[in-house]
């Protein structure tokens, strides 16, 4: 199946939900032992076959806790972690949060962050004003206090992607019109859009949060002008060096930032996920669809990524996106990149050893003995879950411990059908990862490591994305979906092929240490809706018509270690008839299994973040990309969203406005913590 069919594809309606289905399509070779096969394994496709809400099912997935736990337990409150009342699931041009909060937009998209940046003029764009403001697309939100009371604080934000076609007026889909709109000007400004933002904010007496606009420390962080370092085994390795840097330890700017993390010291992880997509290439096939030069000495590496995804015009007017031009560069992304937010001079690391591959997240915590421990997935259909632990331990010293993402062990995780997690390292020299296999040092290990996975046999996973540890031993897992799951690969967890909805895993590692290399897994839920057998969605029973979801994504652990779950459905969510939400799952005890919808999103958006200050009174959320996915399904609209014409103008409602990402802010009418 080539690009064409989903650039024509009468379904899609802009350009991220066709390159989107697109990378639907697995690069992993080695699909003969997925996550699927190990779940059917352990638990037995008989036990599927009898139906979404089957007792030896039920029983296997959940313990029998959840076939002899009152039904009015869940209705009562009994032994309920959260206290709210459950929103009513919809999809409409706004957004709603459940009664007696209050949901604030506090960013949104050109809203000037700097004393000296202009004012928004949507008609009137320019690179150098978006250098000043908000960026577009905002995805992972974290949060550093500046004071002891935590009233005053650091928001660091990623700006993921920029949709054209409601972002620019005039400009249609330029996957359709061979990019023959954008001229080197709009590329700038998408640039500029691009990347993260640090600012500082602060709470008032009245409990509202705002921006503290003239602070020292506001910022901005592009592909269009940020210079980086890279550090670790692969800095200054021969793949990694270009014509404009010989060294191969500098790199300007970072791409598609989806979520990230904050380390116990402050500084602020951005990650690196479908860096594939901005890389361009001169070479066509007939149909005017690009080709891979199969003579490049990295094209198997290439072709494993997707290199070149071309969802982006940059390289016609930047050698450095363009792989005929600097072949090399594509290596310098893919990574984690540790920001100090609270030193504007600081240049931002790459940290290498913490490998390369499409990094949805990179959440932290500290082990036992006082290591880092960073989880990532790796966000695409068959591919793999990471965990990277330092060798060195978190101190007092931020400038010691920022060394900590430099040295340290990348493992790669292995699903068995026991219910056993193993953590296999991802180091040179170690069973296969030698010479003989193409991995010459430890930088191409850590370079190719999806290749590196794939020789030691780690478990393909379907979409593995956000992944949020506990102090306690404990790691949840977002697995959002596999579209391209075929009839030979149902399973336990996932009875369907062509899955639209996803599931959750819990990781409870050995001895409560995340640094073990070895734990136990289980299945928390498997997602869709339960009344449907044929769907083989696996909720506690008392799962309500507004609870239920499809597409986990992000997720957050509060400070009481609840889980917080937030949905990523694309253009599917007509599958569910649901917009995006925020919904919190109850993981422990007789109500396991349980969600509650909290928030939900404006038409065609996303819900990112989710992130809670330590006082649990606050929360912060990303909306992006509003009233763009699916709106072809949007009742009363039915056609694709433009810039003129949007199938919502949230958070504005202004006529002269197009729809604008924004971050929102949560708190409790009255104060007092969340859900609480």
């Amino acid at each position: 199946m080539d690009r064409k069919s989903f650039v024509t594809d009468p379904e899609i309606g802009n350009k991220a939900e066709a390159f989107e289905a697109f990378d639907d399509i697995p690069t992993n070779p080695n699909l003969s032992r997925t996550i699927g096969d190990v779940i059917n394994h352990r638990y037995g496709r008989r036990d599927l076959l009898r139906g979404a809400l089957a007792v030896t099912a039920t029983t296997a997935l959940f313990g029998t806790s959840a076939i002899v736990a009152p039904r009015r337990a869940a209705a009562e409150g009994h032994g309920a972690r959260y206290d709210f009342e459950e929103l009513t699931w919809g999809n409409d041009e706004n957004h709603h949060i459940a009664k007696g909060y209050d949901a604030d937009v506090l960013l949104r998209w050109g809203d000037p962050i700097t004393a000296d940046a202009p004012e928004f003029d949507v008609m009137n764009q320019s690179a150098e004003a978006q250098l000043q403001q908000f960026g577009y697309n905002n995805d992972y939100v974290g949060f550093t206090p500046l004071d002891a009371d935590g009233a005053r604080g650091l928001l660091c934000v990623n700006h993921e992607y920029t949709n054209e076609e409601v972002m620019f007026p005039g400009i249609g889909r330029q996957d359709e019109a061979a990019y023959a709109d954008m001229t080197k000007e709009l590329v700038d400004i998408e640039m500029a859009a691009h990347g993260g933002t640090v600012v500082e904010i602060a709470r008032g007496e009245d409990g509202k949060w705002a921006l503290v606009r003239d602070s020292r420390y506001n910022r901005r962080i592009t592909p269009l002008n940020t210079e980086m370092m890279l550090d670790g085994p692969a800095a200054g390795h021969a793949r990694l060096q270009t014509n404009d840097d010989p060294t191969g330890t500098r790199v300007i700017g970072t791409l598609n930032n989806c979520a990230g993390g904050m380390t116990p010291w402050g500084t602020y992880l951005m990650a690196e996920e479908n860096f594939h997509g901005y890389f361009w290439t001169d070479r066509f096939d007939a149909d005017g669809y690009p080709v891979l030069d199969e003579t490049l000495p990295e094209a198997a590496s290439y072709d494993r990524y997707g290199v070149p995804g071309m969802w982006f015009n940059w390289g016609q007017y930047y050698d450095r996106f363009n792989i005929d031009k600097e072949p090399h560069m594509p290596n310098k992304f893919g990574w984690v990149v540790e920001v100090d937010p609270r030193d504007p001079d600081a240049m931002p690391v790459k940290h290498t050893a913490l490998g390369r591959f499409r990094h949805e997240g990179c959440e932290t915590t500290v082990s036992a003995e006082g290591r880092l421990v960073v989880y990532s997935g790796d966000d695409n259909r068959f591919d793999y879950l990471y965990k990277y632990v330092s060798t060195g331990t978190v101190s007092d010293d931020p400038a010691a411990n920022s060394a900590l993402l430099s040295d340290g062990v990348l493992y790669v995780a292995r699903f068995d059908e026991d219910g056993t997690i193993v953590w296999m390292p991802l180091v040179h020299g170690t069973g296969p990862l030698t010479a003989e296999n193409g991995f010459n040092d430890q930088g191409d290990v850590l370079i190719d490591a999806r290749r590196a996975g794939d020789i030691l046999g780690a478990t393909p996973m379907d979409r593995p994305e956000d992944v949020q540890p506990r102090g306690d031993g404990t790691a949840f897992v977002m697995l959002t979906n596999n579209s391209r799951r075929k009839p030979g690969q149902v399973n336990a967890a996932n009875p369907r092929p062509e899955s639209s909805f996803g599931h959750i895993i819990e990781i409870k590692e050995a001895g409560g240490d995340h640094a073990a290399e070895t734990g136990t897994w289980s299945i928390v839920v498997k997602c869709g809706d339960p009344t449907l057998a044929e769907v083989g969605a696996e909720w506690h029973p008392e799962t309500s018509a507004n609870g239920w979801f499809g597409s986990p994504d992000n997720c957050a652990i509060d400070a009481d270690g609840r889980l917080w779950v937030a949905t990523d459905q694309g253009s599917d969510w007509a599958e569910t008839g649901k917009s995006d939400g925020l919904y919190a799952l109850e993981t422990e005890g007789e109500l396991r299994g349980l969600p509650r919808l909290f928030f939900r999103c404006p038409v065609g958006g996303e819900i990112c973040g989710p992130y809670f200050t330590g006082d649990g009174e606050t929360l912060f959320l990303s909306v992006q990309h509003p009233g763009t996915d699916g709106t072809k399904d949007f009742k009363g609209f039915e056609r694709e969203s433009t810039f003129a014409d949007p199938a919502t103008r949230w958070p504005d409602f202004d006529p002269n406005m197009p729809p604008r990402p924004s971050v929102v802010v949560v708190t409790r009418q009255g104060g007092g913590k969340i859900a609480i």
